[in-house]
């Protein structure tokens, strides 16, 4: 096993090892240094090997296909070798004496280069820098057909980045035939997992839709001597389309799937593994770090805009979002409306601030007969929200040029999407572009992707309110529950908090928005209303300091961020706050004190690579003074034997670390009150 320090830790410092594909006798090496995956060549192409190279681990107990099509009804699995005797592990000496399946798709050759962009990256706000595409390799394995099968090529493509230990993969189905196939449905990875290793696995796919998984642990029929009386042991993890995709494949077509993406983790401590996945995302798709400071102006009226661009000037806000229900219609085809929303976009850039909107995409969302979403349950226009438009039939085609044409025209710089967040399934079969259910969820998917695509391209910041991070979205929501929003202001203020510690395991602070109501929302009344502001600014303030300490940037939805003097230079002041430590800010949290009601909680930033290195916020949001001795976990900062730290702008006082990477650091706070510490090194 490798010895893991915070000088070789991956997490800590960069790891700079390149991915690369080595070939040795029958076998390839796909290795960066974290992970290494085995493969050999003959009798057919089949995982051998899938090592953790931090722990020293093997992932795998057996051999499986790479993948496995069903075509024209019939399923055929693509490489893979038969003949283990036993799948409670993999003896290498057992792998020269297996057999190839004739009916399998047969190795032909491979191909080694780099990854390419998934989709364009404008760069236009700042961001953690970073290298897009991602360097590493890809490794693209050509599978030739069974003769039953005629011309087919299968495609499965690996790709291995620098850095990280992560590897994604996809097949590609290309019909060489004169006939059309039909792809009835498709795994793409297929692991044999052992016991030890299935809770250091984390796998996810780009085919991101809410109540959708596209990974499966099952049992393994082939694990015969498993402890499970009735073999049900969930060591069988696939990759695969929960429905279809149903595709039919004309001559000449190529069928892409999506992509899978699995993280080897090197502990089951839950702040790892989350930095791990955190770190992916940083890495495959970097636009999710872009983090401007945004407001939702809840009047699409002219001058309600400009008050709030004005007033998001003077405080150092960067976006203006026209909000649901602002009366803002991105569908218009006026011009003399397209000029008028135009004038507004020009204003906003000259006084420095972004503009853009929302718009109702598909959810919820009737656009007739002959375009919605049919539900195969009844047969009739239906689906899981009431009624939504099918983003596979020709309506879409003309929502999403106007939307474009729109953006285009007006020079606007985001969009807000409201939907498609539930994975619509639709049983029409006259819709444009799906031929029935079976392939009605993933066109709609393509559809709604090619659309974030052409944002993309434009430099539109993109909310979308599901995890599309990977096909090119900004931010998701970071997890709340909208009727909170009606609850007292001080349980809405707490709550907010738990939200965003528990949500920031999985997610970097930029990759979800909170939300602050300063005019009544979901009602609640006067006890949860913050205007007017001035006569609640210590609650005000609270949201303020919880989010512009945490990184995340929440939508503020109302008609102004501030109403007198004070209440601007309270805003100003946690605006400035934030610009002035916004390295750090954006930086990972490690997760301290979850906020309780009782005592005092804690979030802390961790950034090796930057000064300051660290920055702990803490709040006390009880009625009493509360004192407590605090334990500070500063592994991740970089630190190992002394900290400088500060509480707020105060002196710097020296602090010994002890063996476990902590500081102890008395505090006391008074009631109601929010205080932070800034972590630097000794040099």
């Amino acid at each position: 096993m490798q010895h893991i320090s915070q000088h070789n830790d991956w997490l800590v410092q960069p790891f700079h090892q390149p991915a690369s594909v080595e070939e040795r006798d029958n076998r390839l090496i796909l290795s960066n240094g974290l992970i290494r995956r085995t493969f050999v060549t003959s009798p057919n192409f089949a995982t051998v090997d899938y090592t953790n190279q931090i722990t020293g681990s093997s992932l795998l107990r057996g051999i499986k296909p790479e993948a496995i099509l069903t075509i024209n009804g019939d399923e055929f699995e693509v490489g893979g070798l038969k003949g283990q005797p036993d799948y409670a592990y993999l003896d290498s000496d057992w792998i020269a004496d297996l057999t190839n399946d004739e009916n399998a798709f047969q190795f032909r050759e491979y191909r080694v280069g780099e990854p390419e962009a998934c989709y364009p990256w404008v760069k236009r706000r700042s961001a953690t820098p970073s290298v897009y595409p991602p360097e590493g390799v890809t490794l693209t394995v050509v599978f030739s057909p069974p003769p039953s099968l005629g011309s087919l090529q299968v495609c499965v493509h690996y790709e291995l980045y620098r850095g990280i230990p992560v590897l994604s993969k996809w097949v590609t189905v290309h019909n060489e035939s004169q006939k059309q196939i039909q792809l009835d449905a498709l795994s793409c990875e297929i692991l044999a997992v052992n016991e030890q290793e299935k809770h250091l696995l984390h796998v996810e796919s780009d085919y991101a839709f809410s109540r959708m998984e596209t990974t499966q642990w099952g049992p393994d029929a082939d694990y015969l001597t498993q402890v499970d009386y009735r073999y049900q042991m969930p060591l069988l993890m696939t990759s695969h389309y929960p429905l279809g995709p149903g595709v039919l494949l004309q001559p000449g077509e190529t069928f892409k799937s999506f992509r899978t993406f699995e993280i080897l983790h090197d502990s089951d401590d839950r702040e790892r593994q989350g930095l791990a996945r955190r770190k992916m995302y940083r890495t495959v798709a970097p636009q999710v770090t872009e983090n401007p400071i945004l407001m939702h102006v809840r009047s699409a009226d002219p001058d309600a805009v400009r008050l709030a661009i004005d007033q998001c000037a003077e405080v150092g806000f960067e976006m203006v979002i026209m909000t649901f229900g602002s009366g803002f219609n991105i569908e218009s085809e006026d011009r003399e409306y397209i000029a008028t929303m135009k004038g507004l976009a020009d204003y906003a850039h000259r006084k420095g601030v972004q503009l853009g909107g929302y718009t109702l995409m598909c959810a919820s969302r009737g656009v007739g007969a002959d375009f919605n979403c049919v539900d195969p349950e009844t047969g009739e226009p239906g689906s899981r929200f009431g009624q939504s438009a099918c983003l596979a039939s020709k309506w879409a085609d003309g929502y999403f040029e106007r939307v474009l044409n729109f953006m285009d025209a007006t020079g606007m710089d985001i969009i807000e999407t409201d939907g498609p967040y539930h994975g619509d399934v639709c049983a029409s079969t006259t819709h444009a572009y799906h031929r029935g259910l079976a392939d009605s969820q993933l066109r709609q998917w393509e559809a709604c992707v090619g659309f974030y695509h052409e944002c993309r391209k434009r430099g539109i910041y993109i909310n979308s309110p599901d995890q599309y991070y990977l096909n090119g979205s900004n931010k998701c929501g970071m997890g709340y529950r909208e009727t909170n929003f009606s609850l007292p202001r001080d349980r809405q203020i707490l709550i907010s908090r738990q939200n965003i510690y528990d949500a920031t395991y999985q997610k970097t602070p930029s990759m979800g928005w909170m939300f602050v109501p300063l005019v009544e929302y979901h009602g609640g009344g006067a006890a949860a209303t913050f205007e007017p502001l001035c006569d609640h600014l210590e609650d005000y303030e609270s949201h303020l300091a919880q989010n512009f300490g945490s990184g995340v940037m929440a939508c503020y939805r109302g008609p102004r961020l501030f109403d007198a003097e004070e209440t601007k230079t309270v805003v100003k002041r946690w605006v400035d706050f934030y610009k002035r430590y916004h390295l750090i800010l954006n930086s990972d949290l490690i997760h301290v004190r979850r906020p309780d009601g009782r005592s005092i909680d804690c979030m802390l930033h961790a950034n090796a690579q930057i000064s300051p290195c660290g920055l702990a916020m803490l709040y006390n949001p009880t009625r009493t003074v509360q004192e407590m001795t605090l334990k500070l976990p500063l592994y991740y900062t970089g630190l190992s034997n002394v900290a400088k730290i500060r509480e707020g702008e105060g002196e710097l006082k020296r602090y010994e670390i002890d063996r476990n990477y902590n500081v102890e650091i008395p505090i006391k706070m008074a009631p109601k009150s929010v205080s932070y510490l800034v972590i630097e090194s000794e040099t």
